[in-house]
This record gives structure tokens, sequence and C-alpha cells, in this order.
């Protein structure tokens, strides 16, 4: 196991912005960790590399403790936070020929050739790291993170600032590192989530709300439930809805739009079941559309209700 967390707390006076949290990650493992802004995410990352230090609980990285040998620690694994920090005035050679030189590398040359080829900065490798877009300085962090080819990899959102094209080449690179390394890697893009990662962790207020692969997380609800997308002609109140037969959810979307989520039968289609008790009770409904379970979809279900508790 690379990564062991267990009950870690982070306390900021008497706020929890870590709260008992728990999980394990295997060599092998790509594994996105979500949550909203100010879920815990980043302060879980930084304890897991040794940026600050846990109120309670531990945490290991190759079955090294975090708290007691953060040296140690740091040598297994590569870290590319959420705000990139990079010396601005050096080189891009320069500034991992500094790195490569705090890591201990041998064949320095060799390996940063390795690792600029990986990360695409071939064009942009010997000018200064002011002049370069935002995308190349993140490719020039993630070759930092992976220069001394560590067990451990933590990212904090690898692909901000990178279009499209260069999305799908740090996504590839990833996914290539993630079959003989551990990934750690935080993102808001879900599709981003769903074509890299084996499994998902998601955090919400401090707590870990889901920890699960990838391919189980919408079967079993596809089975059990159905969600639909309802636009009303006018403004609808929550209470009205509350007795449609089968409800487990619902969730206001905007003015007159809902989700609104029921138990699957096989007597009856749930989109009817909706369609006749809105209309038994004078509501004029203008669209209604059938929702596949999506990871998008997962995540609102998730970190959305403590946000919406006036919907409900």
């Amino acid at each position: 196991m690379s990564v062991v967390v267990e009950n870690l707390y982070k306390f900021y006076g008497h706020q929890a912005a870590v709260n008992d949290v728990s999980f394990v990650v295997n060599r092998g493992e790509v594994v996105g960790f979500l949550g909203p802004n100010g879920a815990g995410k980043s302060t879980t990352m930084k304890i897991l590399t040794c940026y600050i230090e846990q109120s309670k609980g531990s945490a290991s990285i190759c079955g090294i403790d975090t708290r007691t040998d953060s040296l140690a620690v740091r040598r297994k694994l590569g870290y590319l936070p959420e705000h990139n920090p990079l010396y601005k005035e050096l080189y891009v050679r320069e500034f991992l020929q500094i790195c490569a030189k705090f890591y201990g590398i041998s064949n320095i040359r060799n390996r940063i050739n390795e690792v600029i080829e990986m990360t695409g900065l071939g064009l942009e490798q010997n000018k200064k790291i002011e002049q370069l877009s935002r995308g190349y300085r993140q490719r020039v962090g993630l070759s930092q993170a992976i220069l001394h080819d560590p067990e451990v990899l933590i990212l904090d959102e690898p692909t901000s600032g990178l279009d499209p094209n260069q999305i799908v080449e740090i996504r590839n690179l990833i996914k290539e590192l993630g079959e003989a390394k551990t990934v750690i890697f935080s993102s808001h893009i879900m599709q981003e989530v769903e074509a890299i990662c084996d499994r998902v962790l998601i955090i919400d207020r401090g707590k870990l709300v889901m920890d699960s692969p990838i391919g189980e997380l919408s079967s079993k609800d596809n089975q059990e439930f159905v969600s639909v997308r309802v636009l009303f002609q006018s403004s609808v109140n929550a209470d009205v809805l509350e007795s449609i037969p089968g409800l487990v959810d619902k969730r206001k979307v905007k003015k007159g739009e809902w989700l609104i989520k029921g138990k699957k039968s096989s007597d009856e289609d749930f989109r009817q079941t909706v369609f006749q008790y809105c209309s038994g009770h004078g509501l004029v409904i203008l669209e209604m559309n059938q929702l596949t379970t999506s990871m998008e979809q997962v995540f609102q279900e998730l970190t959305g209700k403590s946000k919406q508790g006036n919907n409900k």
C-alpha cells in the first residue's frame, strides 16, 4: 500500500478542515480526489506531502510516517501544488537542473531530456519561465514533480490553464505514469476524472463522503433509480413535489427547473408517474428529460445537499 490515511483531522481553531478522513491507495492506482472549493482537498494533500502537519490521525507514504520522517517521505513522492511555485527568472532547463541536484539525480542531462520530452516542453526548454504561458508553466511544475521518478505522485489541479490539446496530452501522461506509480490528483473537471481514474474519493466539508471504483459509481444507481429533469411553466413549491410516488430526492436547479430522482418500477416509467402526478396537481410541464447517471450527477448529489437545504 503506497498511501495510507487513518482517521485524519486538521483543525484551524474550532473548525475541522479535515474531519476523520481514512483511505488507502495502492501502487498502480490513479485516484481522483474531488470536492467543492473549501472541502479539504488541498489541506489533505498538504498533509500527505508534509507541507503541514495533521492535528490528529496518521498518514504514511510507502510505509513512512509523514509526521516522524518527512524527509524520507519527500524522497518517495512528487508534488504539484494548486498554486505552482516557480523561479520565474530562471530558464526551464536551468530550473530543472537545480531541482535535479536537490534530488541527487546522477545522470542529470539524460533525465532532464526524458522529462522534457514526456511533458512536451521541447520547444520551450531554453526560455525563461516568466516568458511561458500559464499552461507551459504548469508543464514545468509537472516536470519538477516527476523528475526524480517518485513512487507516488500527488497532483493538485494538474491540467489547470492548459488548452484542450495540452489537456489530452497530460491526461495520457498521467495514465501512463499511473501504470507503475501511485497517483492522486484533484480536478474540477468530471470528464477528466472519468477518463483517467480507476477510483474516486469525494470529500465534502472535511468529511470523506465517497470512496468507490469508477466502474461502480453509477451501476447500482442505474439499476434502482432514475433521474429526470423537469421544467415547469412557473415556479413550484418544494412541498408540492414531496408526495410524488416513488420519490427519492429532489433538487431545485433554477426557477421552474427541478431534478427529480425516483425508484425504478417494472410497472410504470417514472416519467409517466411524474407527469400524471403533476397534471393532477395543476402543474404544467414544459420539458421533461430522463438523465443518465454521470460522475457530475454523483458529485452534485453528494456535495450539493448541504448548499441546497432550502430547496428540499
